[in-house]
């Protein structure tokens, strides 16, 4: 493009073609290109493909309509390319890691401390370890982590409640917590000692006490809070353990890590003239956000009683992951609803610079994505009006997929049908999650994303079972797959539907590089999804075990990348267990 234009500017977009019958890949810029330089798009085209030297790759490109250049990839192209991800045997499938890793620390799931895990911090959980590894697996250096709420009043009062309605005095809550409550005993007394806050002066002057006393260090108090933050994360531990999340106590970095760096942020932003007072309280006034009646809109860090806020702490921990953890990209993972929250956190670190390091800026992204709703298309609670623990939430998964594993398979040993359900059922959850494009709501449904058709995570795990029960009848017939597969020197993609699959195969890290651009992981099921359907087609049409001696190699090829692409997508990449047997 740029030498047909002179323009150095210029840059090819091309992309997978949204219909085969045109190619493999459309470049579509030549259009708007034509437009900027008054010339005609198919003219242009045509210098374009004059100049294209793609012979290796690329039957003869073809201009198309009024200016698309349609390429389709030779087939001795994709074959050569088959034999380079067969040989990486890593569990890289012949994808390169970036020249230059980045340092990108992930904030995600983010629960309360005192309170369940309930279905509204499912998405930030599993969206952000999937975020995670698409990073990781491209070779950035990437940093968890896990900013849970667990300072300010509300230790005060759960404190507070403790000693008034055990009966203990003060000073021995303690062995109270450690041994008799557990999680959802503090969850309820929390919910009480919130319910006396709003309604009782006398309790919240106890309330109050309490907050002095954690903030100054009060010994018992703090050993207080230790243990109820302790319990909490265990908790926590259980279901990141059971959804396979990688994230762990060391990944945490609650409020209570940055009290003490938030003078210096209040401070700096004064020093800095950004900050002003406002009624009282200490502002900062980012340009371009107005209130409903067309006033500036605050971002508040600093109440007119000396209290700091979710603003303050933010922006402490942002300077925190740039200055000390010398990240090159921060993201973000939470619900849309706080989109205006982080576009007026990012524009206050750029007005005092605290984005940049060593003279660079580093990227901040937010990564927003609706809501779980029920089937009455409504936020997803149950009958008494409650968020879904997300604990009941996976026993009922689990169960629900254990009748699925009983019916499809009832003769497979009882361990067997446990290890099954689970994977199934946890899996289950996952995939519909990420399966949908993360900024929209949808609808949990058992019943749609336990069903063995469709875009799931059965339909996928029994697509990768079905072909390793190939692979076990090549074997019981004396194959011996390792030793055929290792001397393959060359391959025959006569039939259309193995090119077809092949051809699919080697677009792997295209999708994987999109899906961690875009933080999308749903990109990634969709080609997962058309990887066992391609797989499908061709297994009805080509022959694998019966195939002439000749052609037996190639299929069993096939077979192998396409088990190994999607162990690597569901496992490696989305934390979904696979099976041998379903």
């Amino acid at each position: 493009m740029a030498k047909v234009t002179g323009r150095p500017d210029c840059a090819a977009i091309v992309r997978p073609a949204s219909d085969p019958r045109f190619g493999d890949y459309q470049a579509n810029g030549i259009m708007a290109l034509a437009k900027q330089l008054k010339i005609s798009p198919r003219k242009l085209a045509e210098e374009v493909v004059a100049r294209l030297d793609l012979g290796d790759i690329c039957e003869p490109p073809e201009v198309a309509g009024p200016g698309f250049i349609n390429l389709r990839l030779k087939p001795q192209h994709t074959a050569e390319q088959l034999l380079r991800i067969n040989a990486d045997q890593c569990d890289r499938l012949g994808i390169t890691p970036v020249p230059e890793a980045q340092t990108v620390v992930v904030d995600f799931s983010s629960p309360n401390i005192a309170k369940e895990m309930h279905v509204g911090h499912l998405r930030s959980t599993i969206i952000g370890d999937a975020i995670c590894h698409l990073l990781e697996f491209l070779g950035q250096k990437v940093i968890r982590q896990n900013h849970v709420g667990d300072w300010g009043t509300q230790f005060g009062m759960l404190i507070a409640y403790i000693y008034r309605h055990a009966m203990v005095a003060q000073g021995d809550g303690a062995l109270l917590i450690t041994t008799v409550l557990d999680l959802t005993d503090i969850e309820g007394m929390y919910r009480e000692a919130k319910r006396l806050f709003d309604t009782d002066p006398q309790f919240v002057e106890e309330s109050r006490r309490f907050v002095v006393s954690l903030q100054s260090g009060d010994k018992s108090t703090l050993e207080d809070w230790t243990l109820i933050c302790d319990k909490s994360l265990a908790e926590c531990q259980t279901i990141y353990d059971r959804l396979g999340v990688q994230l762990l106590r060391n990944d945490v970095r609650g409020e209570s890590f940055y009290n003490d760096k938030l003078p210096a942020v209040v401070a700096d932003l004064e020093n800095l003239g950004l900050a002003v007072k406002s009624a009282g309280a200490v502002c900062v006034f980012p340009p371009g956000f107005k209130t409903k009646e067309g006033e500036p809109l605050p971002f508040l860090i600093q109440k007119s009683d000396g209290a700091y806020l979710y603003a303050t702490t933010d922006l402490a921990a942002l300077r925190y992951r740039v200055n000390v953890l010398k990240a090159d990209r921060i993201v973000y993972v939470t619900d849309a609803r706080q989109i205006q929250h982080f576009q007026m956190l990012f524009k206050v670190a750029e007005m005092a610079g605290w984005n940049r390091r060593d003279g660079r800026t580093v990227e901040l992204a937010h990564v927003t994505f609706g809501s779980v709703l029920g089937e009455d298309g409504k936020p997803l609670k149950t009958r008494a009006g409650e968020n879904v623990k997300l604990r009941e939430l996976l026993d009922e998964a689990i169960e629900r997929a254990r009748a699925v594993v009983e019916e499809k398979n009832p003769d497979l040993p009882p361990a067997q049908k446990g290890k099954v359900a689970e994977a199934v059922g946890i899996g289950a959850v996952k995939y519909a999650d990420y399966s949908n494009n993360r900024t929209s709501d949808y609808v949990f449904s058992f019943d749609k994303m336990l069903a063995m058709d469709g875009n799931t995570a059965p339909y996928m795990q029994y697509a990768y079972a079905r072909v390793k029960s190939i692979e076990r009848k090549a074997e019981g017939k004396g194959v011996n797959i390792p030793a055929e597969l290792g001397g393959i020197g060359s391959l025959d993609l006569e039939e259309p539907t193995e090119l077809d699959l092949g051809k699919h195969l080697v677009r792997y890290a295209e999708t994987i590089e999109a899906a961690s651009a875009d933080y999308r992981p749903n990109y990634l099921t969709a080609y997962l999804y058309e990887l066992a359907q391609k797989f499908s087609a061709f297994y009805t049409e080509c022959p694998v075990l019966d195939a002439p001696a000749a052609r037996r190699p190639t299929r069993l090829l096939l077979c192998d990348l396409t088990a190994r692409t999607i162990r690597h997508g569901l496992s490696r990449l989305l934390g979904i267990q696979v099976v041998e047997q379903m």
